[in-house]
């Protein structure tokens, strides 16, 4: 399907470089690889947060304020 979309000046450079690169004349072909994998990772986000979010409840009390107690620490020394 035809559409048309707005991009940088910038990326459209950059996509035909990579296109010539590839020895294509276009960068559709670019897109359309870009949005499958946009598409595929973003599947995958949402099955990744509805897995963690199914161990919700699955750690004790003292357990969960352990590991509160640990990533407040890295968290402190980041700097």
């Amino acid at each position: 399907m035809r559409t048309t979309i707005e991009i940088s000046n910038e990326h459209r450079a950059q996509l035909m470089e990579l296109a010539a690169r590839r020895g294509e004349k276009g960068f559709s072909s670019l897109v359309a690889e870009a949005l499958s994998q946009y598409l595929m990772g973003l599947n995958d986000r949402v099955q990744l947060r509805e897995k963690a979010l199914a161990t919700r409840g699955s750690l004790s009390a003292d357990d969960a304020d352990a590991i509160r107690g640990v990533v407040k620490s890295i968290r402190e020394s980041w700097r």
